[in-house]
């Protein structure tokens, strides 16, 4: 059975057409409607979450189908001490289709070795989150006409970002691409994401410090928050969390053509009068998401032989 794990598990025509049937959602609404009619959506999310699962929940109610929902892992069995394999064995009985997050690294790629439907990551802990990144490439190749052929920089927690790993491993497959990864030391990207993507692929990168001297020569901004509920000691956490503010002020070293992103929730990393900037994304980035998990639950529904 077909799932989606991480960003690798999808080929890179695969991700060309998935965007191609997001265009089309957004030009063609309508002839959408009804293609998941009679089909359920389980999200499974023991993690807090605000615009992933209702993402999830309005791609699957604008093609027609159905959502059956699990948010918190109190209201579920897992409370009672059920595993993920257990619990997904259960929903596999009930709905077509699962979406997950889970706070625990793997527990997604558990889910899908035990479930009977298709199976979504919707993250997990700090490993990875691929339908943020499905939005992230939509988005980008949406503001800029391509998604290769850029100079992206990453800022802020790169330690634990898992949309930061499966951004970078995404856009490592395309052509022309340079990273410049700016956070503080104790928050750089961990070494596996280095090794497995750019320098096993040979794409140039910089590592700093300083946003200011980084976001002159960047096409793609992309802003993360200072996670706190990755970080063991609440001093550490309280140190770093104002490392990088974005201001109006900043983005005058930028370019003109600048597209400033973030996965959201922000806290404080991006101030709120650069939402008023046009070339701030990171709005679009969340309507964007909705039609790439669209897509892919279109294209996991058919594979599995249930459209």
């Amino acid at each position: 059975m077909r799932s989606v794990i991480d960003v690798p598990d999808l080929s890179l025509s695969e991700l060309d057409a998935l965007m191609d049937t997001a265009e089309d959602i957004i030009a063609r609404p309508d002839d959408y409607a009804d293609a998941c009619r009679r089909k359920k959506l389980a999200t499974l999310f023991f993690e807090p979450s605000t615009r992933t699962r209702l993402s999830f929940e309005a791609a699957m109610y604008e093609l027609g189908g159905n959502v059956l929902s699990v948010t918190g892992a109190g209201t579920s069995s897992a409370a009672k001490g059920e595993s993920v394999a257990d619990t997904v064995k259960t929903v596999s009985c009930y709905a077509d289709l699962i979406a997950m997050r889970h706070p625990k690294e793997g527990a997604a790629l558990v889910a899908a070795r035990n479930a009977s439907v298709p199976v979504i990551n919707a993250g997990d802990g700090g490993h990875c989150h691929p339908t943020q990144t499905l939005a992230d490439l939509l988005t980008i190749r949406r503001e800029k006409g391509r998604l290769g052929n850029l100079t992206v920089g990453l800022c802020g927690d790169l330690k634990f970002g898992r949309t930061v790993h499966s951004l970078i491993g995404a856009l490592s497959r395309y052509e022309g691409l340079s990273f410049i990864l700016i956070s503080p030391e104790e928050l750089k990207v961990p070494s596996y994401v280095k090794n497995d993507h750019l320098k096993k692929n040979g794409i140039p990168y910089q590592q700093t410090t300083s946003l200011e001297e980084a976001i002159g020569g960047l096409d793609i901004l992309y802003m993360t928050r200072v996670q706190r509920e990755r970080f063991f000691n609440e001093e550490d956490y309280l140190r770093l969390r104002d490392s990088y503010i974005l201001t109006p002020e900043k983005l005058k070293k930028a370019r003109p053509d600048l597209c400033v992103m973030h996965p959201l929730p922000r806290v404080n990393e991006i101030s709120v009068a650069v939402d008023e900037d046009p070339r701030a994304c990171y709005f679009k980035q969340v309507l964007n998401g909705k039609y790439m998990r669209m897509a892919l639950i279109l294209m996991l529904l058919k594979e599995a032989g249930k459209l």
